[in-house]
């Protein structure tokens, strides 16, 4: 396999200039049983803007997004985050980061509140309850705060997941399928969270979907 990149100029804000973040991919090759999954993939994205991954089933797009979040290891390459020059350290970047895929799971027998409590204790992050509802509303979730989520459709999982990553507005939001499951009022939703975070934070996603990609202003797309 190999890789071809088309890259804009991002829209960097200028009074961004005291909290620059800036996400850096060097060479990165990835290999199962000696076979090359992507090979040589390089880019660079900060505030501002925003990176799709793009290419057909099986072209390792999910593989690329868990490297970029550091959840698995390249088998060549790295990945660095900055913070104003300085490097973040792995376990203080996921701090900034928000990742919504198909693969992660939320804890289906507890209500949306529970998960929501569960996961700002995990993050260290204050509890804030009216920053909780407005992100429910927003997503079309209200009145559904008390429900387990064993009793939501796919797409109000889905939904649901959104709620979790923003929870402590991220300054670097993941995406992998973003509109996977979800409907035409869900998939307006989830467009307008993208137009608002490349305007001046980070915005990483994957996509098999060609009108998702005037989302990007930098493509890697992966051919096979």
């Amino acid at each position: 396999m190999y890789i071809h990149g088309t890259f804009k100029q991002g829209n960097l804000p200028g009074n961004q200039e005291n909290t620059m973040l800036r996400i850096s991919g060097s060479h990165i090759t990835q290999k199962f049983n000696r076979r090359n999954i992507f090979k040589d993939i390089s880019f660079e994205v900060s505030n501002g803007s925003s990176l799709a991954i793009s290419g057909p089933n099986g072209s390792g797009k999910t593989t690329l997004i868990r490297i970029i979040c550091r959840l698995i290891r390249p088998t060549t390459g790295s990945v660095i985050f900055r913070e104003n020059q300085k490097e973040i350290p792995l376990q203080e970047f996921h701090g900034h980061l928000g990742l919504v895929g198909p693969y992660l799971q939320l804890y289906n027998d507890l209500t949306a509140l529970e998960n929501y409590t569960f996961f700002t204790r995990i993050r260290g992050v204050k509890t804030n309850l009216s920053h909780f509802t407005r992100l429910m509303d927003r997503f079309g979730l209200k009145g559904r705060e008390m429900d387990e989520l064993k009793n939501y459709s796919s797409g109000l999982l889905q939904r649901a997941k959104y709620v979790m990553a923003l929870l402590h507005q991220p300054q670097v939001l993941i995406l992998d399928e973003p509109t996977s499951n979800l409907d035409e009022e869900g998939s307006e939703i989830v467009y307008s969270l993208m137009e608002e975070q490349k305007k001046d934070k980070i915005l990483i996603f994957a996509t098999n979907e060609p009108g998702e990609l005037k989302y990007a202003d930098e493509q890697i797309h992966i051919l096979s």
